[in-house]
């Protein structure tokens, strides 16, 4: 389906039916023989990405009961998100059984458009979320919560019929475009920062073929007052250009050729040209992505460097092939959530000349109210061709204005979140919304 939104006309409406007459559609009877459940089922709400809105959610889904820990759930729904050709978002909605539900399950996808506002996306989502649950919650034999409506009930218009893009002209034959652009300026006495940036895409996504298109330039212009009275000045104009053309061979692999060019002054290189032929192995479906992927990725191809100044190795200008290889995993269940990734390129004239990726991250439930979080990288740095002979000033290193050697990065962090107290999360009350440190939700994993 391309839409799932109760503005822009789906099949069915949903409304609270506690108070009204039971529905004139029968209920799917309850698979189990056990006795038919009373009150509201519990629902733990588990997002990460976007459009996570947990209070928009709550106070449009009022006839369950939205709890803290998935512990104590019924139905566990995982919402994952990947943008789409078009430049909107596909949601994929899972629908898990817990308890006495323990090996129901249920699925629905919906798109929204690019041009929809946030709201429209709100709704989108809700209503899908609504319909899931009731047709759920039906099958766990809670029968006389919801009532059904056809939009000719309700005084709404005929549903719009859903086309394929064979059934309609498109002008633009599936391309989309996107241009943006900002400015800023910073400063105060002794210091003054002017940023200006500018990017443009093209793209055209079929389920044969994958095309992007992304280019971009910036300008920035430093002054810093010394403490001796003397000024730091650094004008530094980039831009960049990414193609890359994606062919499915079949359900697993995938073929193409991907390239970057451009100016980049913290790296020394005046023009940079990378093209390099691609093949990818997804050892999962790859319409199963948002939910788990492990995907195998390999490119060759030549680059070219054009630089400032003279390098280390004493290059003003060079060609050189180079190869990567590398093996990304990701995650996402009821337990939370995790991903690695693994990368290793090198250039070919010097084996040598090499760096080596290693990062990863997990969110994972111990027990009841208790999760850990971890991310961690690190990098084994050997092919800094492009570093200047000149070095680098401490100006220039302290303002990330240029690369210095280095022969390895990396990263961690660690921490823990612990939740007790009542499991119920049904009210919402936007009084005061940036008050008290909390802030308006929406953004985690579950509440």
């Amino acid at each position: 389906m391309t839409r799932s939104s109760a503005i822009r006309g789906g099949l069915l409406g949903l409304c609270l039916a506690c108070a009204a007459p039971p529905a004139s559609l029968r209920a799917q009877e309850p698979t189990s023989t056990a006795a038919v459940p009373t009150g509201r089922p519990n629902v733990f709400w588990d997002c990460q990405g976007f459009n996570c809105n947990d209070q928009y959610y709550r106070t449009e889904i009022d006839w369950v009961n939205w709890i803290r820990v998935p512990e104590e759930s019924e139905i566990h729904v995982i919402m994952t998100s990947q943008r789409t050709g078009a430049g909107g978002f596909e949601y994929l909605l899972d629908f898990i059984g817990r308890g006495s539900a323990e090996g129901r399950t249920d699925q629905i996808r919906i798109q929204t458009l690019a041009t929809d506002t946030q709201r429209e996306q709100l709704d989108a989502v809700t209503h899908a979320l609504s319909l899931g649950l009731a047709r759920f919650a039906l099958t766990m034999g809670y029968t006389t919560l919801t009532r059904v409506e056809g939009l000719a009930e309700a005084g709404a218009a005929a549903a719009e019929g859903l086309v394929t893009n064979e059934q309609v002209s498109d002008p633009w034959n599936l391309w989309t475009f996107r241009i943006n652009a900002n400015s800023n300026i910073e400063g105060e006495e002794t210091e003054r920062e002017i940023r200006l940036n500018g990017n443009v895409s093209a793209g055209r996504v079929t389920p044969t073929w994958k095309m992007n298109f992304f280019g971009g330039m910036s300008f920035e212009d430093i002054e810093i007052e010394r403490s001796d009275g003397t000024l730091f000045e650094e004008e530094t104009t980039e831009w960049f250009f990414n193609p890359l053309i994606v062919y499915s061979v079949a359900d697993h692999w995938s073929v193409g050729i991907q390239g970057q060019a451009g100016r980049n002054r913290n790296q020394n290189q005046k023009t940079y040209v990378n093209i390099a032929p691609a093949l990818e192995y997804s050892f999962f479906p790859y319409d199963e992505a948002t939910r788990r992927s492990l995907t195998a990725f390999y490119t060759i191809g030549p680059s070219y460097f054009n630089y400032f100044e003279i390098t280390i190795e004493g290059e003003e200008a060079e060609t050189r092939f180079r190869e990567s290889f590398s093996l990304d995993f990701s995650q996402r269940q009821p337990w939370g959530d995790a991903s690695i990734r693994a990368e290793y390129e090198h250039f070919l004239h010097d084996f040598g000349k090499y760096r080596a990726d290693l990062n990863g991250n997990v969110r994972f439930r111990i027990t009841r109210g208790l999760s850990v979080n971890a991310r961690a990288n690190v990098a084994w740095v050997e092919n800094q061709i492009y570093l200047s002979a000149g070095g680098v000033t401490d100006e220039e290193a302290l303002l990330d204005l240029r690369r210095r050697a280095t022969s390895f990065e990396y990263g961690a962090q660690i921490g823990f979140s612990f939740q007790f107290g009542s499991i119920y999360n049904n009210v919402v009350n936007n009084r005061f919304p940036g008050g008290g440190g909390g802030g308006r939700g929406g953004g985690g994993g579950g509440f």
